[in-house]
């Protein structure tokens, strides 16, 4: 039975692998995003992050799109206790921005297409320096006082705003964040590390990175002369033209080899292992691509392993 991680100071008690709900209604279609889930609930699974937003970029969406078929599943499954669901404010194209009366139209309009009365775990996507801590974080307060939404958390902020935002709600007593969301893998480490990740640490918030394999490179497909039919490839491959990317595959080939693990669960099991990281997100397109994500949830690197890893993304 794997063992579940505490998110920050919340009640929350996640797997170690967030599912990535960004690809439902994008590159899964209903089915296919309906077969991820079973099979990822079907191994403990129970954290499946989403936005508002997803997949408005797709042809023909105009956002909501992984909300409503992870409601359907929900529904479907009869599972909805079981499931802890994140998503995010303030990028829907009918729903931009961080001001209280947006925050609350958008709640109400995941809530709806979710098909359930509560979000677990709400997220502001995006900060917008332009608005006051006070309102958003007041905003926040009251969804959660209505019991809309049970834990706020933060992605996509800056160490001072994140800073500023916790100092208010401590002084006022209103909800506070218990989690962030960075842009964090082994070859994009200063997005976290630094101020950010040091001030969740000092503030006891749990961060769950997005990007986890760096759009597919840290899974290994993306090697010298190969061509991979992807929607992200142009990103991923890119990792390859740095120094940086080739000693990262080549320190990851070497491990997983040793554990006969794939590589991308040595890149996930090093990100689980640094400070501060609950579960980092990643998503399946299909049932097939699920095993390498979630085995990070029986995979643990040594100490040796995991200052080879940091040494080679340093």
């Amino acid at each position: 039975m794997t063992s579940l991680r505490k998110l920050g100071s919340s009640d929350l008690e996640v797997f170690p692998l967030a599912l990535g709900g960004n690809v439902f209604g994008w590159t899964a279609d209903e089915s296919a995003s309906f077969a991820v889930l079973d099979a990822y609930a079907a191994v403990g699974g129970n954290f499946v992050d989403t936005a508002d937003v997803y997949s408005a970029w797709a042809d023909g969406n105009s956002g909501g799109e992984s909300e409503t078929i992870l409601g359907k599943w929900l529904q479907a499954r009869g599972n909805r206790s079981e499931v802890i669901v994140a998503t995010k404010v303030s990028q829907h194209p009918d729903y931009q921005g961080l001001s209280a009366a947006n925050i609350k139209a958008a709640a109400d309009a995941s809530l709806r297409r979710l098909g359930t009365d509560h979000i677990d775990l709400y997220y502001t996507h995006y900060d917008k320096p332009e608005v006051p801590v006070e309102e958003i974080i007041g905003a926040l307060d009251e969804l959660v006082k209505a019991g809309k939404v049970r834990h706020i958390a933060a992605s996509n902020i800056s160490a001072e705003r994140l800073k500023e935002s916790l100092d208010f709600s401590d002084r006022e007593g209103l909800a506070r964040y218990v989690a962030l969301q960075p842009h964090y893998n082994l070859v994009s480490r200063d997005t976290y590390e630094g101020a950010l990740q040091d001030l969740a640490d000092r503030e006891g918030l749990s961060a769950v990175p997005y990007y986890a394999l760096a759009s597919g490179f840290l899974t290994g497909k993306y090697r010298p002369g190969t061509t991979v039919d992807s929607a992200r490839a142009g990103g991923a491959a890119k990792h390859l033209e740095t120094e940086r990317g080739r000693k990262v595959l080549a320190a990851l080939d070497e491990i997983a080899e040793a554990h006969d693990a794939p590589v991308a669960t040595v890149a996930l099991a090093w990100l689980a292992a640094q400070p501060t990281v609950a579960a980092p997100i990643a998503s399946a397109r299909t049932v097939e691509q699920l095993p390498a994500l979630v085995g990070v949830a029986e995979l643990t690197l040594t100490d040796a392993e995991l200052t080879r890893l940091t040494e080679a993304s340093a």
